[in-house]
């Protein structure tokens, strides 16, 4: 613990994530948190860093199991550096891609959607006659890519 760690109340106010939801994170092993002799929390500065790249992360649908195992890859020994943090970012890349292109379709077509008031069923993206997709599973299955379905 050093002179500039952070109450759960500061980092919360400093981040904009409830205390509670610190408290969770901190359960999932998401940050980290020293305690003082009357048992209080104190976290590193460093750590308004992860909760930020938490924030983030979930903001474009990345899961807190995933987050989780990204937060792992970064040392445990110091405060990660832009490098680490460039690494970790460089490996998800991908993925944020493919979801970048699924959001830019789903907009389209639902943006088509909108405008044409269910008029051309033969075309219609979400007309699914009889519930016949139920068989492939459960979800939008005409608009959710093959791994996510």
């Amino acid at each position: 613990m050093t002179e500039t760690s952070l109450t759960i109340g500061e980092l919360s106010s400093r981040s904009g994530v409830a205390p509670s939801a610190l408290r969770y994170y901190e359960r999932l092993g998401l940050i980290r948190a020293a305690r003082t002799g009357g048992n209080q929390r104190r976290y590193d500065r460093a750590e308004l860093r992860r909760v930020a790249f938490i924030r983030i992360s979930q903001q474009v649908g990345v899961s807190l199991e995933e987050i989780r195992t990204a937060l792992a890859s970064l040392p445990e020994s110091r405060t990660p550096t832009k490098a680490d943090w460039a690494a970790l970012s460089a490996r998800w890349r991908g993925r944020l891609d493919e979801r970048i292109a699924f959001l830019e379709r789903l907009r389209d077509d639902l943006s088509g959607c909108i405008g044409c008031g269910c008029l051309s069923l033969r075309r219609c993206r979400l007309y699914n006659p009889d519930d016949e997709l139920a068989a492939e599973g459960a979800g939008p299955r005409l608009l959710l890519p093959p791994g996510l379905a």
